[in-house]
């Protein structure tokens, strides 16, 4: 019971934004993670690499910040982690359509 009373009134605890901002953020690598099923021809690169930048600038805003917030930075790390895997996606489908294109032109 001690635990759960610490951990209630703890700066990151359930009273706290450093708890329920990064559960609340969990939403954007799950939301990626599950467009990993969808076509490669459907990514966005613009919004793939501005999430990008945006996770790589919080994941140092949640080390830096007292008290540190790993939850926030795991979030960030995930989605950075998700949202280069959609990037490398995206940049393997367009070096194959133009490789497609060359093969019939030739």
């Amino acid at each position: 019971m001690n635990y759960l009373r610490s951990f209630w009134n703890s700066p990151t605890g359930l009273k706290s934004t450093h708890f329920w901002g990064p559960t609340f953020n969990w939403s954007l690598p799950l939301a990626a993670a599950m467009d990993t099923k969808k076509p490669p021809e459907t990514i966005s690169v613009n919004m793939t690499g501005v999430m990008c930048v945006y996770s790589a600038l919080f994941m140092r805003f949640a080390w830096v910040i007292r008290p540190r917030n790993l939850h926030l930075v795991v979030c960030h790390a995930s989605n950075e982690t998700v949202q280069l895997y959609q990037f490398s996606r995206w940049f393997r489908a367009q070096r194959g359509l133009e490789q497609n294109k060359k093969e019939a032109d030739a």
